[in-house]
């Protein structure tokens, strides 16, 4: 099996296999309760939740494997001018790889070209490597969460200007 792996946009066919890599992924750090991502009646429909305007979500795929994803749409209750990441998780195998500092780029650039000033993430403080990620691409960590995701069980949160 190969270490290389290739960003491209998520189709409908990925739907199921990010819906899994969700549902296993969160549980790892203790995310699978009310107040979590995984809860998001669009994880068994990334592909069209992010067909909308200003929304991308890209997967990680190796070796004709998608391995993890992630995206980006306006932050809900916003005025349009921050972003969101979402839904960025990665399988065991997937780490490690650079793939998500690669796929944080993807987004980043993706979020700029939609014209949007900021980025918001949300987070939970058992997602180290993620924490790092977030940090060295620049994200800066908030006291408080912004906009209205209904991610209330998320207890760390980052904003970057972009």
């Amino acid at each position: 099996m190969s270490t290389s792996f290739t960003i491209r946009p998520i189709t409908p066919r990925d739907d199921a296999r990010m819906a899994s890599i969700i549902r296993t992924v969160m549980p790892e750090f203790g995310a699978s309760g009310d107040g979590f991502a995984i809860k998001d009646p669009e994880v068994d429909w990334l592909s069209r939740a992010y067909s909308a305007p200003r929304s991308a979500y890209f997967v990680v795929e190796r070796d004709g494997e998608v391995l993890g994803g992630g995206g980006v749409a306006q932050l809900a209750g916003d005025d349009g001018a921050i972003c969101e990441l979402r839904k960025m998780y990665f399988l065991a195998q997937a780490r490690g790889l650079g793939a998500g500092a690669a796929l944080m780029a993807q987004c980043l650039d993706a979020a700029r070209g939609f014209g949007y000033a900021q980025c918001y993430i949300e987070t939970l403080t058992g997602m180290i490597a993620a924490m790092r990620l977030y940090e060295r691409s620049g994200f800066v960590r908030l006291s408080a969460p912004l906009g209205a995701t209904g991610h209330g069980g998320c207890d760390l949160w980052y904003l970057l200007d972009l």
